[in-house]
């Protein structure tokens, strides 16, 4: 009897292992290929590669910051605002590395969402599902620990609900906290400098090792077109330092980040903080771990699995409701601050069940009208229309793009000489985009043949 059970445990652990060896095999743990497009290809298929673009951008203007960034309680925000006001491309490069923090959380979002309803965690792709639900997480936490550096108003009322949250934990909540974050803000300022520039990024970088699947695309055109739309939209949208924080004056209404309103919404309908800001949220996680072996069915089309599809709906409603609601402050300045923050539960847990309800009934619905229509409709071939572009039309084109690109970048040059730094930074990324179309018009012209 103890043979036959050594040889079920054993057989138990060969399973296990080839099962883990067999979802590898399709990350870039047992090798890698960069495959450039010939053909304009749909974004939704590489987002991947285009949010680690993104924290590409990050580590590279990251390196660059901490030259001159000084992580201590006195120091963190006067040297944040000499970066700003007084380092020689400081602001150009506070303001893209502060939106490709906010784009790079935003793709990661969005990417998980897609994967999520085109059923990509199908396939054997378990592995590749689990280690992007851990970095969505670790991208959001590397955001968060980021924009604290400052340590103005908004990032030190961000510490504050970090800190409430992690001694909210029974048993080991203050054991926790004292560990994380240490005993007051100049441990925390040394403590989160560490996890942003070098721990979770270490992480980030080894779950990427078993995410990314063995074969990268590697789209020149899309990458310069979401660089530069990074960058004009950091000179549209300059980052404001914001007002310092001093322990001396009483802080102003202010909100976190918009990845954060969400849990900030929660907190403020008052219930216990442990269950709004931690349970809550970790069950939320473990329900989306958890998918790929929930949803077992061969079916991929979200039509074809309503209820798994009703899931993610539910859950996308639920982020943007709670996300918005999050920036909601009662306008009314006779009132306490504390009563001006306050949610009323009663309307915001009521509009989470309505929407929850509501996503499961269109989701069904939306599924049902889909299943009709596929069956009334008849199968045809799929038709592909080619436009044939002459070598002279391709050539003055490209020609026209390329001396539109260069008079952008002298004119980038002349704002930031001049002192526009906005601008510069507007023209810089308008420079790229038209790069990133110049390519792609190249291989258009390339992939459709050229007549003459």
């Amino acid at each position: 009897m103890a043979k036959k059970q050594q040889e079920a445990k054993k057989s138990r652990i060969v399973e296990a292992y080839e099962w883990t060896l067999s979802r590898l095999e399709r990350t870039i743990f047992m090798g890698i290929r960069f495959f450039q497009p010939k053909r304009f290809l749909n974004p939704h298929g590489f987002l991947g590669m285009l949010t680690f673009i993104t924290f590409i951008i990050l580590g590279i203007t990251g390196v660059l910051l901490m030259f001159y960034y000084k992580p201590s309680l006195t120091s963190a925000y006067d040297s944040v605002k000499a970066i700003n006001d007084d380092i020689e491309f400081g602001f150009i490069l506070r303001n893209i590395h502060y939106h490709a923090s906010n784009a790079m959380v935003f793709l990661a979002l969005y990417h998980m969402f897609y994967q999520f309803f085109a059923g990509k965690y199908k396939l054997r792709n378990e592995v590749i599902w689990i280690t992007g639900v851990l970095l969505g997480v670790l991208t959001v936490i590397e955001a968060y620990t980021g924009y604290d550096l400052i340590l103005n108003e908004r990032a030190v009322l961000a510490i504050n609900i970090g800190a409430s949250l992690t001694n909210s934990i029974p048993f080991i909540g203050p054991t926790l906290a004292q560990l994380l974050m240490g005993s007051g803000f100049s441990d925390i300022v040394i403590r989160f400098y560490v996890f942003h520039v070098f721990l979770i990024p270490v992480l980030m970088g080894i779950l990427m090792l078993l995410h990314f699947p063995r074969n990268l695309i590697l789209d020149l055109p899309m990458i310069s077109v979401i660089a530069g739309g990074i960058i004009v939209t950091a000179g549209i949208f300059p980052v404001d330092l914001g007002a310092k924080f001093t322990p001396e004056v009483p802080p102003g209404i202010t909100v976190p980040e918009w990845y954060l309103t969400s849990l900030y919404a929660f907190i403020r309908t008052g219930i216990d903080k442990f269950v709004a800001g931690v349970l809550a949220p970790t069950l939320f996680i473990l329900l989306f771990l958890a998918i790929p072996f929930i949803d077992r069915k061969k079916a991929v089309h979200w039509s074809e699995r309503p209820w798994v599809s009703g899931i993610g709906v539910a859950a996308l409603g639920q982020i943007i409701v709670t996300t918005v609601w999050g920036f909601y402050v009662n306008p009314d300045p006779t009132i306490e601050l504390a009563e001006r923050l306050e949610i009323d539960p009663l309307p915001y847990y009521g509009t989470l069940i309505a929407v929850t309800l509501a996503a499961f009934a269109l989701t069904l619905a939306a599924s049902e009208w889909v299943k009709e229509k596929r069956k009334k409709r008849p199968r045809e071939t799929p038709q592909t229309f080619k436009i044939r572009v002459s070598d002279k039309a391709a050539t003055l084109g490209a020609i026209i793009l390329i001396i539109l690109q260069l008079v952008i970048a002298g004119l980038a040059l002349q704002a930031y000489t001049a002192g526009q730094q906005q601008l510069a930074l507007i023209e810089i990324g308008a420079s790229l985009m038209i790069f990133g179309f110049l390519l792609h018009l190249l291989r258009f012209a390339s992939s459709q043949g050229v007549s003459k």
